[in-house]
């Protein structure tokens, strides 16, 4: 239903191009030796997922942006709807992105690379 938005493309890790694998080598992100590893090419359409050295790098900024995200969402559901003390929400938000970070992760990288990479109907129907 969603496939050919960029939040199919954010949510699934799958190639921004052609929406048909995932960018990673193992889909489980909790494989913590291998939560950044990615396939070098996109074996359907080919699109190199490195676009250039260190692409990578700018996902740190988005990292953070989405870390703080989750924070505060974490912060308002324990100490506004679960109305637990400061120190409670302090220690859930800590549990939060230590539990999420490898998430965190991913999904930073899959929205850095859906910033410059569009989806492309064509790209679909080439195999």
């Amino acid at each position: 239903m969603l496939k050919g938005t960029k939040i199919y493309s954010i949510f699934t890790g799958s190639c921004p191009k052609c929406h048909n694998e995932s960018m990673y080598q193992r889909k489980n992100p909790y494989i913590l030796n291998d939560v950044l590893k990615i396939n070098d090419n996109c074996s359907h359409c080919g699109i190199k997922y490195r676009l250039e050295p260190s692409f990578f790098y700018g996902s740190m900024y988005v990292s953070y942006g989405v870390g703080i995200a989750f924070a505060v969402a974490t912060f308002l559901i324990s100490y506004l709807f679960l109305e637990t003390s400061l120190f409670t929400a302090f220690l859930a938000i800590v549990g939060t992105l230590i539990i999420l970070g490898p998430i965190i992760m991913r999904l930073s990288r899959n929205i850095w690379i859906n910033l410059f990479v569009s989806y492309d109907k064509k790209a679909t129907k080439n195999n």
